[in-house]
């Protein structure tokens, strides 16, 4: 599994979320809403600590991480955020 952050949904992130020195913006699939590859699941999106992570990427000093508790959502997909300019919000793209 991989997981790609666009360089316009990092600014978001920079923008919008402010993780400390310690934390890092954390994907995980939480109940309702409806992605590509599931029904009644969407991925949420939370600052929080790493504790044992199943994928992470660094872009300069911003960590992007899934734990390995959710790694049932995220299970034989590659993940791509980017950024949505009419919503002002992240996109997802599950390949």
């Amino acid at each position: 599994m991989e997981l790609t952050i666009t360089p316009k949904a990092q600014e978001w992130f920079k923008k919008e979320m402010e993780p400390t020195d310690d934390q890092g913006i954390k994907f995980y699939g939480k109940v309702y809403g409806k992605t590509q590859v599931h029904d009644g699941f969407s991925v949420g999106i939370a600052v929080d600590t790493p504790e044992k992570t199943l994928v992470k990427e660094t872009i300069g000093s911003q960590l992007f991480f899934i734990e390995e508790a959710d790694e049932w959502f995220f299970k034989g997909y590659d993940l791509e955020v980017d950024y949505d300019e009419e919503l002002d919000e992240p996109k997802y793209k599950f390949n």
